[in-house]
């Protein structure tokens, strides 16, 4: 039986108000199903299979995704398709490298080189507005 969403790991996407609202559009709409972080940063708790509670820009609860895979890659060694899979601009390796640059650079922790943690994962739930409750 998965965990009461209380009990789930709670987390954002990017790094402003704005871009949480941006990607969690992406999550609902079926079009975003990884994301990746510095490696820098930890595993953030992150492993197959664990769940975690999507928040929106203002902090609200909205989503539930299910990790389906975790990988650790150079930024200048992830591949085309993971990039798509991120559901940004064009979808393409160039913009993905770009948009992640430019974050990453706001960081401090940008390099060509630099390890990221790569994870795919599916919509488990929709929580709120629009969501069958």
């Amino acid at each position: 039986m998965p965990a009461p969403r209380d009990a789930l790991e709670h987390f954002a996407f990017g790094d402003s108000p704005a871009t949480a609202d941006a990607l969690l559009a992406l999550v609902l709409q079926g079009k975003k199903t990884a994301t990746c972080w510095a490696a820098s940063q930890g595993l953030k708790g992150s492993a197959p299979n664990a769940r975690y509670v999507v928040l929106d820009g203002a902090g609200a609860p909205r989503a539930v995704i299910e990790s389906t895979e975790l990988v650790q890659r150079r930024f200048d060694e992830v591949p085309a398709d993971f990039a798509a899979e991120e559901g940004e601009g064009d979808l393409s390796r160039a913009h993905w490298a770009a948009v992640h640059e430019d974050c990453f650079t706001r960081e401090g922790t940008f390099a060509p080189d630099m390890a990221l943690w790569c994870e795919r994962f599916r919509l488990v739930e929709i929580i709120g507005e629009g969501a069958d409750q």
